[in-house]
């Protein structure tokens, strides 16, 4: 049974307390930095006459950069206290109103790029060589390498003004997935009626019992299918919006608008379909594999994810997966382990279990001000610790970040978010295998890493190619039906899995339970980011004292490069499709080993 949000153990919970006490201390640090009518930060406005004198360029940098670490910190209070319980009055209506909030200081603050744009070269070149900017100086090119994509001032006040619009999608989205969607129960081979929610999905789909993965598979897929014209509605808006931005900026495609900002060429993203389809003989290798060994004449996709050792199952108590992750981060040495014992075991960053209306999956946040924060659904199975060891790598991301870096360059761009989570996936991955006490267990743990790269190498570029096709339509007035998404949907899950798995008509449908894809372009990152991870990986584990600093030099950097070169730091080129293809060939060798492992059983 699913608890109520009020009888969850305060040791369960995380600690948003140390951010703001209580929602009214929260309320007062919001009506003070709100107070007053539009325009509310009046102090920014009066600097934009004097925007060309390097004194008053920094003193507008420094206001703009604390107005918004303080929105920060009250946004992320806000939707941590909003994700515990989606239908709670009170946090529904602070979340609401910080998100209103930060849309008027983007309004407000819309003129800045392009006034700065708008400077003659000469005078840029001048800002740019200031000693007085020098804090500034990588802030103040990313803003001058946009230049001809960036619109009047009152154009841009227009485009910041439509932010809110803009979210709709998304937002309704949330609110079907995450609150008014209800799952009811599912009945598995015993004829027991078990409650079905987006937690217990995970255990479910995992479970021996055929009979209970499929009927998961299909409830939740088959409500999906009962809103599926409103779920594409949705979806063609969200891409709809894109499609605005980049036509507005005047970029080329959705997906040059996405990357342009990052310094990131489109070719990346190109190379990365490609070199995966070119790759795609392990995948369907092993689904053959998969398929003979859990003897079946048919498999479906709620076969995928069943571990195919049936006497060995790791399931562990949320305790013992903290000890386990902080055990494999030793490779990055005493501070770093530290840091994540502190964060895991005392200052209560997790928000471990499942409750009634809380935010389904997982994630890290967190502001500049704050510890970091991470959200779980844990049920004790080997995937929820592997979640966890995720998580807990973007969260340590963050916090060295933010302990090395001043504000403006204490975030990541998501090209470079997966890079560290999966890293400490990889790390787990590598403790738990010395720990294996026989072949079963190894056989158990080659196809949880087997898994982890089909689930996030594979499934993910597929998730990338079907983005960048549903982008395309969209930019050649191609309208988005059910019935097309169905067929694009199908197709790719063909074409990747090969004939050994039947996609039958709840399989079509999963696209619409896809919250990523409302992310603009994000999905293909996950791919990357496990190439980049697995390389670094051996990197550090096989170097010595210097790899290692070269990786946490990579964490303590934030944003303060662009994040090809940071990854060039760290030491991985990600321009090259090298990294991708030893990923592709670290997939085959496992798969491989599987099938020797198992042929000898």
């Amino acid at each position: 049974m699913v608890i109520e949000r009020n009888e969850v153990s305060k040791n369960d919970c995380w600690n948003v307390e140390d951010l703001f006490p209580d929602l009214g201390e929260w309320q007062q640090a919001f009506d003070k930095i709100s107070a007053g009518k539009k325009p509310r930060w009046s102090q920014i406005a009066a600097l934009k006459e004097d925007i060309e004198n390097p004194e008053t360029l920094k003193v507008l940098f420094d206001v703009y950069f604390a107005i918004e670490r303080l929105l920060s910190s009250l946004y992320t209070y806000a939707h941590l206290r909003h994700d515990e319980d989606i239908a709670e009055e009170d946090h529904k209506i602070a979340y609401n109103r910080i998100c209103t909030l930060m849309s008027d200081f983007s309004e407000e603050t819309a003129w800045i790029e392009p006034t700065l744009i708008a400077i003659n070269q000469k005078t840029l070149d001048s800002l740019l060589a200031s000693p007085i900017l020098a804090e500034y100086r990588f802030h103040l090119e990313k803003i001058i390498r946009i230049k001809k994509h960036t619109r009047s001032p009152e154009v841009e006040e227009v485009l910041a003004r439509s932010c809110k619009a803009m979210q709709t999608s998304h937002k309704s989205f949330s609110a079907l997935n995450d609150a008014d969607f209800k799952f009811g129960k599912v009945e598995n081979s015993k004829k027991e009626q078990l409650e079905l929610t987006h937690g217990l999905y995970g255990s479910y789909i995992r479970s021996q019992d055929r009979v209970l993965r499929k009927n998961s598979f299909y409830a939740i897929h088959n409500k999906f299918a009962e809103h599926e014209n409103a779920m594409c509605e949705l979806l063609h808006g969200e891409i709809q919006s894109h499609f605005f931005n980049s036509q507005t900026r005047n970029y080329k495609t959705c997906l040059e608008a996405a990357l342009f900002p990052k310094n990131i060429d489109v070719q990346v993203y190109h190379a990365l379909i490609k070199t995966v389809n070119s790759g795609i003989a392990p995948l369907q290798k092993y689904m053959r594999l998969r398929k003979k060994l859990l003897g079946l004449d048919k498999m479906g996709l709620y076969d995928l994810n069943v571990p195919l050792v049936k006497d060995v199952d790791i399931h562990m108590p949320y305790e013992e997966a903290e000890n386990i992750i902080i055990d494999s981060v030793a490779p990055l040495g005493t501070e770093y382990q530290e840091l994540l014992r502190n964060g895991l075991k005392e200052d209560r960053w997790v928000d471990r279990y499942e409750n009634k209306n809380k935010r389904s999956g997982a994630y890290s946040s967190g502001s500049y001000d704050s510890m970091p924060y991470i959200l779980m659904n844990y049920n004790g199975i080997l995937r929820d610790c592997f979640t966890l060891a995720h998580e807990a790598g973007h969260s340590m991301h963050s916090l060295l970040t933010h302990q090395n870096q001043p504000y403006h360059y204490g975030s990541y761009s998501i090209f470079l978010a997966e890079v560290a989570s999966t890293f400490n996936e990889e790390l787990l991955m590598q403790e738990l295998l010395k720990r294996s006490k026989n072949k079963e267990e190894e056989i158990f743990l080659i196809n949880q890493k087997i898994e982890d790269i089909r689930g996030t190498l594979f499934r993910q570029t597929m998730f990338a190619e079907f983005e960048l096709t549903l982008h395309d339509h969209v930019e050649k007035d191609i309208p988005l039906t059910p019935l097309l998404l169905r067929q694009i949907y199908r197709d790719l899950n063909k074409k990747y899995y090969g004939p050994a798995v039947e996609i039958d008509k709840e399989g079509e449908i999963e696209w619409a339970r896809i919250p990523h894809f409302y992310y603009d372009f994000y999905v293909f990152q996950y791919a990357t980011g496990i190439s980049a991870a697995l390389a670094l990986a051996d990197r550090v584990t096989s170097g010595g004292d210097q790899e290692r600093e070269d990786y946490l030099s990579f964490l303590k950097s934030g944003c303060s490069k662009y994040p090809i070169d940071l990854l060039k730091i760290a030491g991985v080129d990600m321009c090259s499709p090298a990294p991708i293809a030893a990923a592709i060939g670290k997939f085959s060798a496992l798969v491989d080993r599987l099938e020797l492992l198992t042929s000898a059983k």
